[in-house]
Order: structure tokens, then C-alpha cells, then sequence
């Protein structure tokens, strides 16, 4: 290290064109480095999706999903699997644990359900197996398209931007919302094919035969090689109505005779709204790794370029755009890295000068452009972690800097030219240095290995602080003194300065002047009487963990942000709803939200199955509203009028996925034991009071109606079962007999045979007659209608049949609190055999998460003390050293209670593992400068009394740095510097208000603590010795 760092002072030219040339490639890479609100976390889920058309969900658990779980159990790394069993398909879902190598895990998964595909059963559809990503579940942005145009219109423009769009690299997919598929009715008149002595199967098998293109062969002519074709297909609807059906005496029947053809669009499908006026929604999801920003500057130019060339009505309004979230975040974060800097130079130049100032400053920027170009180099991107990351290194990564610095200012002081001062202090200083550094890096290591969602969301914090820590140490012991040893100059001191600086070194301590004159002077009395300094900090500290354990807030999982939209999810809690019926009921909760305070835009679209469906409230910016809580709160009030429906309101919610607050899984082996066992859990959690938007993923009650067919009669009719369902499926949903690509479309549509609207209703199957070889005859002969309770789905989780109950907190509330209470609550229930409850949601996360964090701070502990041991070669003054970390908790509980904060597990545990790399380098540097002085002779409390005054300045400048660089966050104040106006409570700074709060705390009360009993630990050793000596 030595002549490494007398190399680079003799080569002083080379070192400053290498720092050049990290600055420029660190500078290119910040400004190309793709950018994005939160991490684009790899989603650990495979989906396995099957089809067997009218299956119902008993069959399909029994036929489908069996065979397939039996394949996919055993498969390593799945964390949970889970299924579900529903009319006409099955899907199986594979969560396998995160970091896992999900390209093996899916062809592991190909090959299990290759080998299941043998025990399904005859007709099923080829599975589908794709895999869940982050990019794929959550669009960046929402084009809605309105104006007075006819639906076929827009739909049109929505289909052909979709095409454009999803031509470009940066757009991954692009789904349509109010997009219902086109279709063509035949309307048959049943009375007319009578008439002319036609049943519908005549109708059915002209379609089907007529509608297609016959390969006729090709001949050969000795004078070339011909392919011939019959052309039949249909190009347009009116070569449907032209086809003949029958040809009476010279008359021809065709289709104008007997029925009417309609373009329409199917049944199904939805609606979209913005703001109450029906539109066409384009959900645009971003390729992962592309840089959003430019992503959606790509989209809205496509877009806005094929609204220019529509028609005049035609306008798009976009919602969600996270490109502006996160140029707001960014800017936010980036004014509070500048804040923070200037803070830290300001604080310098008071201390050592403007031209060390320079110095210590160049470091920031040096290092974190390192930083960033190693973390491009990785692949990796700029979100909101990786900011604050940099916010909190912004103090941490000057220490080195300011050591070096403060060193040779003191000895160019005393007259040492600014060369062989550097060279000193980078040399006298290197170990140390390296060591703090290396303690620091130790504490974060860990953290890169955190497991789970919350481990992928949170590991970019580890990964830039080494990143940006390390090219610190780099900084402080190459690059700064090769600048110091070219431009550094001496500070101009008065005769007092130069008299207190020449006391600290070798003097009087009674010369010594200013604030050191009196910490020595204070240090001289508690070394005088360490064992009562001692136990004044054992009891302070203990009184600090009682009073936070009396008087906390309790226990939260992740901080609660205010974001700028809520979402609200409508369901039906019984009743078999159309798709009309759904619609007139999302009107009217529309009606009641259009004049929310603080809504900027309502944009709502319809459900499927048991969601009628769902609606994004976007809210104004943050400024000019209250708080999203206390607008939700509204919401749920003015919707509390709705009766027999679910209605949940739920705030969107930053940070990484995750599961509602919490997760009840009932497992039974029947049915109908778990219908009740949810009820009755339900029925606990409501009682209890503590938890709002209860909802279950049991299917809700319907009703559906039978068609019986009594097989031995039917086939005295020479009738079957096929054909009597699709005479049925023409007074319900249609029967598609074939299909068409219209000349101004790349979509097939198809072609469906049904009965008018006038005939289709219960009576109807009733009186449906078949031609048998008896002549007609009604269906009711041999088939019997009957009413009877509706299943939707099936749900399995692990093998076994569940469901899942989940709810939100009442604010208020706070997890750790009500589990207990509601598993006492379940415990004391009867719910009889063979009914198991288990924990998901964020209660699992923060079961894990905890038990992770733990285990990252006892390993950053051992590593750190045995870097300590290696250094110090002492295990008394390792243990010395690591006794800040105690001191730095009861900081930490100190801070949170005078801000009124719960202890978070995730950023308090990050705080205290964080904390615990930081403030082990104060003593570091006191106890080997400590050394040092015993080794030229003095004596234990003179070297004792010497360092703290020699060290009292870099210490406290490394101390005040850090926390000054936090202070914006832990005020959660942003100040921007471009447009000189400063902002309290911003949404960026909420979420790590209580980590800045956690390290700012900690380091404060640890460093002041620190400078007294480190003293006072060292003098009571001295004693020990010299009793042994005796």
C-alpha cells in the first residue's frame, strides 16, 4: 500500500489523467444509465395454463390439475404452489423462492408438464406456460382514447397504434382495454326455415362447407405446372346473405330469405370510462432494462401522431405516466444529493479551509460516478434506491477524505511541504482507513443476499454503497493526495491556533484553546473516574430501551407513503351479473367519485367473473391536496351507500410487490367444511376491528341452470347429446360455425348462427324442436331444466383445497399487534378436523425479512470484529471498538421516539446493520492513533488525553458530514436548487425518513458517547495492566 501510494504521488500526471477520465465515463454513464421509479424486480412465478372446454371445475381439479400437481411438487426451489379449477380450464401457479434462476426453473417446469401431458385426458388443449415478470403485470403508462366516434371506429385507431407501438423495441406489450372483439350474427328466423322446410343443422353445414378454400389440385400441361383452386371464402358479409340455402321448383333460396346478418361485437369483454365518458384504454408496458422516460416519450409520440391524422373528435388523455413520477422523484432526490454536498463542503471549509474543502469535495462526485459507471456495467439502473443510496453515502464517503486531509493540513501547519505532507498522512493513515472502510463494506456485504421480494427490491442500497465506498477508498488514498501534493497550501493560522495546534501534538494541554481545550479538559475529569462515566452510559442506555419499549409505536413491516392515486375494486358478493349489469353499476359509482376533492382524473373499466370491476382514482400533485389517506377515507364514505357489494379502497402503494397486510390461508379436505371455516374466520376478523377490505378468493354464491338429458329417450329419437347443445347455444351465446378476415382487417372474425333476441330466453329451449326421423320435436321430450347452485372455481395451495382470506389494517393499526390477538382468536373457535390455518401476506415478509436481518447482523458483526482482531491484533480492543454498536441502537430508539416513529424492520433493521459499519470507524481511528502514541513512549493517560484532542477534529467533521448529508430526509424536506423553493413532506422523502432518522440518531448519540467512554474503556485497561505489572 505504501509504495503504491508513493507511485502515484511520482506519477502525479498519470493519476490526474485517470481521474479525468472516471469522471467522463462516470458522467456518460449517468446520463445514459436507463432510469425508473422503483427496481424492475424479476418476478419468481411461472403460470401453467390448460383448457378442456366444458369441463366443470370438479372435473377439472380431479382430470387437470391432480396430474399436473402430482409432476410439479416436487420441483426445487418452489416456495408455494398453488392452483385453481374452474369452468372450461385450470391453471397452475409456481412461486418459486427469489434469486432463483428462473430460466432453468422454467424448462424444469416444461419438462414436468411434458411428462403430465400423457395422464390428461383426450381433447385437452396444448398447456400454455409463460412467466409472470414485473414489466408484464404493471403498465407505465394508460392512453385513453375518447371522442364521438363509433366504437368500430375507435377500436380500429386503438388496434392500429397497438401494432405500432408494440413494433418498437422499448415497449414490451401493449393490452386494449374497451376492446370488444368483432363478430358477425347470423340471425336466423325460426319460423322461416320452417317455412321452407330447413332445421338449423341445413344452415349450420352450408356455412361450415361453403366458407373455405379448396385446394383442387394442380395439373400438368406439357407446357408448364398449374395449381388449382376452388375459392369459397367470405370476403364480406354480404356473401353470407347471397349463399343459397335451398333451391325450390326454379326458385333459390339464400340466407336474405331466412335470416339477417349484423356486424356486432361479442357479449363479455367491457367497458372503459375515463371520467365518465366511454373510451378505449392502451395499457403500454415498457420492455425490462429500457429506460422509462424514453420508453413513454417514444409511446406518447406514436400516439399523438395518430391522433393528429383521426378524425377531429378524437383526443387521448394519458394516465399513470410514471415517466413524470419518477422526473419528479428524480429531481427531488438529486436536489437532495446537492443539498447534502453543500452542506458537507460548507461544514469542511469551516474546519479546514476552502482549498481542502476542494479536496475533501472532489471526492463526491469522484466516487459517486464511479458508482454509477460500475453499477451500469452490471446492468443495473437508477431508481429511488439507488438515489438515497447515494444520499446516505454522500457523508459516509468523505471520511477517508477528511482524515487525509485534516492530517496533512496539521502538518503543513507545521511548516512540512504539501508532498511529503500528503505522502504522510495517506501513508500513516492507510490502515486505518482501509480498515474503517472495510468494516463499513462488511456490514452492507450481507445485505446483497437478502432473501425474498423485499431482498430483490432492497439489494440495490448494498450494491451502490460498496460500489460507491470502495472507489471512496481509492479517492481518499490515491487521487486526493496526488491533487493535495500538486495544489494543497497551508492554512494562514494566528499565533493562538499555532500554540493550541503545537500543545495537541507534544505541548501543554493547558495552551490548548477553543472547543478541544475544553473536551480535553472534560476528558482529563471522566478518565479521572471512568468506572461512574461507564455507569452513567449503562444506565442512560437502559433507560433509552425501556422508555422505547414503554412508549413505541409498535412494530411496522415497510414505511406508508403517500402516493398519488387509489384504486377501487368493486365485487359482487352473490348473483350471476351480465356484463350490462355490471356496467349500469360502475355508472353509478362513478356518479358518486366525479367531484372528489383532490382528483385530477377517474378512469374505470369493467370485471370479469365475480369483479364487477375496477376504478384508478389519479390524484392531483401532492401540494394542492390533502393527503391520499384522508381522500381514500372520503371515497370509501361516499360509497358506503352501496349495498351487497365488496368495495375495497386501497391507497397504490410504493415500494416493492408485495401481498395485502395480511394473509389468511384455510386449508380443508371438503368443501363444505371450508366454506364454513372461511365464514367463521371472517366473521373473527370483523369482530376484531382492526382490519378493513375483507375479502376471500372463495367463489361467490350463483346460480346456474342445467339441461338434463335423459340419453335412453333421446335415442328413440335418433338424437344426441352434441346436437342438442349446439340447438342450444343458438338461443344463448351463438354457435360459431366458421370465420372471416374483412379486407380493412388483420383480424379473423368469426361468424356465429343465433336465434333473434325476441327468442332468447328460458322458455326458448323449451320449445326448440329437432329434426329426428320422427319429424320435429321439441328438446323437452328427453331433457329437463333445472335450477341448481353454481361453483366458479376450486382453489389449491400446496396440494391441498384453500382459500384465502385478506384484509387491509384500519390505520392506525399496526401488524404485530393484532396477530396475536386474532390467533388467539382462532385457537379458541371450534372449527373442527381437518381444517389448518397458515400466515401469508406481509406477516410472512416480516417473519422473514426480520430472521434474515438478524442473521445479516450477527455476520457483519463477526466479520467486522475479526477485520478489528486482524488489525489490532487484540481482542480487548476489538471488543472496545465494536461497544459503539450498542451505544449507536440506543441512538437509534432515541431518534425514533423523538420523532414519534414505529420501529421499521426493514429500514430500522437496515439503520442498525448500517450503523453498525459507521460508527466502529471513530474509534478505529481513536484507538490507532492511541497506539501509536504509546509506541513513542507516553503514557497511557497522557496518549489517552492526546489522541481525543488530536482526533476530536476529524472525528466530529466525519460525524457532522453524515449526518448533515441525512438531515434533509430525516426533516423529509426536499430544497431545490433550481427553482430556490424548499418543500416539507414530499413523497419522495417519506420513504426513508426513518432509515436517515435510524443512522442521523444513532451516529449522534453514539459519536458523543464515543468520545467519552472509548477514553474511559482504554484508561480502566491501562489500570488492568499496570495492576498485573504490580
Amino acid at each position: 500500500m505504501s509504495s503504491l501510494i508513493g507511485l502515484s504521488l511520482n506519477r502525479s500526471r498519470t493519476v490526474l489523467m485517470m481521474f479525468v477520465l472516471i469522471l467522463i465515463s462516470g458522467m456518460v454513464s449517468y446520463l445514459t444509465i436507463p432510469r425508473e421509479s422503483s427496481p424492475d424486480i424479476p418476478i419468481p412465478i411461472i403460470y401453467v395454463s390448460v383448457s378442456y372446454e366444458g369441463i366443470s371445475p370438479e372435473d377439472s381439479e380431479r382430470l387437470l390439475i391432480l396430474p399436473l400437481e402430482k409432476e410439479l411438487q416436487g420441483l426445487e426451489g418452489v416456495k408455494e404452489l398453488s392452483a385453481t379449477a374452474s369452468q372450461s380450464h385450470a391453471s397452475v401457479t409456481l412461486e418459486f423462492e427469489a434469486g432463483m434462476e428462473l430460466d432453468k426453473a422454467l424448462a424444469d417446469v416444461r419438462d414436468k408438464v411434458n411428462l403430465a401431458k400423457s395422464k390428461l385426458p383426450d381433447g385437452t388443449d396444448e398447456p400454455v406456460i409463460e412467466q409472470i415478470t414485473m414489466a408484464s403485470v404493471n403498465p407505465v403508462m394508460t392512453a385513453i382514447l375518447s371522442g364521438h366516434l363509433p366504437e368500430r371506429t375507435m377500436v380500429k385507431i386503438a388496434r392500429a397504434l397497438k401494432d405500432e407501438l408494440e413494433s418498437r423495441k422499448a415497449i414490451l406489450e401493449v393490452d386494449i382495454a374497451g376492446d370488444r372483439e368483432e363478430v358477425v350474427d347470423v340471425i336466423i328466423d325460426p319460423m322461416k326455415l320452417e317455412s321452407y322446410g330447413l332445421v338449423p343443422a341445413d344452415v349450420i353445414n352450408l356455412v361450415s362447407q361453403n366458407n373455405q378454400l379448396v385446394a383442387a389440385g394442380s395439373m400438368d400441361t406439357g407446357q408448364g405446372s398449374y395449381s388449382i383452386k376452388v375459392p369459397a371464402v367470405y370476403k364480406t358479409p354480404a356473401d353470407i346473405l347471397s349463399q343459397p340455402v335451398k333451391v325450390e321448383e326454379n326458385r333459390v333460396v339464400t340466407f336474405a330469405d331466412v335470416a339477417t346478418v349484423l356486424s356486432t361485437f361479442k357479449e363479455g369483454g367491457g367497458y372503459a370510462r375515463l371520467n365518465g365518458e366511454n373510451s378505449i384504454a392502451l395499457e403500454i408496458k415498457k420492455r425490462p432494462g429500457e429506460n422509462i422516460i424514453e420508453a413513454i416519450e417514444v409511446a406518447k409520440t406514436i400516439i399523438n401522431h395518430g391522433i393528429a391524422a383521426g378524425p377531429e373528435t378524437l383526443k387521448v388523455d394519458y394516465v399513470g405516466d410514471q415517466s413524470e413520477e419518477i422526473k419528479r422523484m428524480l429531481t427531488d432526490l438529486q436536489n437532495n444529493v446537492l443539498s447534502a454536498v453543500i452542506l458537507v463542503v460548507i461544514i469542511i471549509i469551516g474546519a479546514l479551509g476552502a482549498r481542502s474543502a476542494f479536496l475533501v469535495g472532489i471526492a463526491i462526485p469522484g466516487s459517486f460516478l464511479s458508482g454509477i459507471l460500475i453499477l451500469e456495467i452490471m446492468g443495473l439502473t437508477i431508481n429511488m434506491v439507488v438515489l438515497f443510496s447515494l444520499i446516505m453515502a454522500v457523508g459516509m464517503l468523505v471520511d477517508g477524505a477528511i482524515v487525509v486531509t485534516e492530517y496533512a493540513d496539521r502538518r503543513m501547519g507545521e511548516g512540512i511541504h504539501r508532498q511529503q505532507a500528503y505522502l504522510e498522512a495517506s501513508r500513516k493513515m492507510a490502515w486505518p482507513i482501509t480498515a474503517s472502510t472495510a468494516t463499513t463494506l462488511a456490514a452492507f456485504f450481507p445485505l446483497m443476499f437478502w432473501p425474498g421480494m423485499m431482498g430483490e427490491f432492497m439489494k440495490y442500497l448494498p450494491l451502490t454503497l460498496i460500489a460507491t465506498l470502495a472507489s471512496s477508498l481509492i479517492m481518499a488514498l490515491i487521487f486526493i493526495p496526488t491533487l493535495g501534493a500538486m495544489i494543497g497550501k497551508p492554512r494562514s493560522l494566528g499565533a493562538g491556533e499555532k500554540a493550541s495546534m503545537q500543545a495537541v501534538e507534544s505541548g501543554e494541554f493547558d495552551q490548548t484553546t477553543g472547543f478541544t481545550g475544553r473536551y480535553v479538559s472534560f476528558l482529563a475529569r471522566a478518565i479521572d473516574n471512568p468506572g461512574k462515566v461507564l455507569l452513567f452510559t449503562c444506565i442512560t442506555v437502559a433507560l433509552i430501551f425501556t422508555l422505547f419499549i414503554k412508549t413505541s409505536r409498535g412494530v411496522e413491516f415497510f414505511p406508508d407513503v403517500d402516493t398519488d392515486a387509489i384504486i377501487i375494486t368493486v365485487k359482487v358478493n352473490a348473483g350471476n351479473l351480465s356484463v350490462d349489469e355490471k356496467d349500469a353499476l360502475m355508472k353509478n359509482i362513478e356518479a358518486r367519485l366525479l367531484d372528489l376533492p383532490g382528483m385530477e382524473t377517474l378512469y374505470a373499466r369493467t370485471g370479469d367473473n365475480q369483479i364487477v370491476g375496477t376504478l384508478r382514482v389519479n390524484l392531483e400533485d401532492w401540494q394542492y391536496r390533502d393527503t391520499t389517506l384522508a381522500i381514500a377515507r372520503e371515497a370509501e364514505q361516499r360509497l358506503s351507500v352501496f349495498s351487497g357489494l365488496d368495495i375495497a379502497v386501497e391507497r397504490v402503494k410504493d415500494g416493492p410487490p408485495g401481498s395485502k397486510p395480511l394473509e389468511l390461508v384455510v386449508r380443508a379436505d371438503n368443501l363444505d367444511t371450508l366454506y364454513n371455516a372461511v365464514a367463521k374466520a371472517r366473521n373473527l376478523l370483523e369482530n376484531l376491528g382492526s382490519f378493513t377490505n375483507i375479502e376471500d378468493s372463495g367463489p361467490a354464491p350463483g346460480y346456474e341452470w342445467r339441461l338434463s338429458v335423459d340419453r335412453a329417450e333421446a335415442a328413440r329419437y335418433g338424437a344426441d347429446v352434441t346436437t342438442t347443445g349446439s340447438m342450444v347455444r343458438m338461443v344463448t351465446s351463438g354457435l360459431t360455425v366458421g370465420s372471416y378476415r374483412p379486407d380493412d382487417s388483420d383480424d379473423e372474425v368469426d361468424i356465429r348462427i343465433r336465434y333473434p333476441e325476441s327468442e332468447r330466453h328460458l322458455e326458448s329451449i323449451d320449445q326448440l324442436r329437432l329434426m329426428t326421423s320422427s319429424g320435429l320435436v321439441p328438446i323437452s321430450n328427453f331433457t329437463e331444466r333445472q335450477v341448481s347452485s353454481k361453483l366458479d372455481n376450486i382453489k389449491r395451495i400446496d396440494g391441498k383445497r384453500s382459500i384465502t382470506l385478506s384484509a387491509d389494517l384500519v390505520d392506525g393499526e399496526l401488524l404485530s399487534q393484532q396477530i396475536p390477538l386474532l390467533t388467539q382468536a382462532l385457537a379458541a373457535a371450534n372449527f373442527g378436523d381437518g381444517v389448518s390455518f397458515d400466515f401469508k401476506g406481509e406477516e410472512e415478509d416480516q417473519k422473514e425479512s426480520g430472521q434474515f436481518l438478524m442473521q445479516a447482523f450477527s455476520v457483519a458483526l463477526f466479520v467486522m470484529a475479526m477485520i478489528l482482531v486482524t488489525q489490532f491484533n487484540s481482542f480487548y480492543q476489538a471488543a472496545l471498538i465494536m461497544s459503539a454498536v450498542i451505544l449507536a441502537t440506543g441512538g437509534v430508539f432515541l431518534g425514533l421516539m423523538i420523532n414519534g416513529q414505529s420501529f421499521g424492520i426493514v429500514m430500522c433493521g437496515i439503520g442498525i446493520i448500517a450503523l453498525a459499519g459507521i460508527v466502529v470507524n471513530n474509534n478505529i481511528v481513536l484507538i490507532d492513533t492511541f497506539n501509536s502514541l504509546k509506541r513513542e513512549g507516553h503514557s497511557i493517560r497522557e496518549a489517552i488525553l492526546r489522541t481525543g484532542a488530536q482526533r476530536l477534529r476529524p472525528v466530529m467533521l466525519t460525524t457532522i458530514t453524515t449526518v448533515l448529508g441525512l438531515m434533509p430526509m430525516v426533516l423529509s424536506m426536499n430544497i431545490n436548487m433550481f427553482d430556490h423553493s424548499i418543500e416539507i413532506g414530499a413523497p419522495s422523502t417519506q420513504m426513508w425518513n426513518q432509515l436517515a432518522t435510524s443512522i442521523a440518531g444513532g451516529l449522534t448519540f453514539a459519536t458523543v458517547l464515543t468520545l467519552l467512554v472509548t477514553p474511559c474503556l482504554l484508561m480502566i485497561s491501562g489500570k488492568w495492566q499496570a495492576i498485573k505489572v504490580r
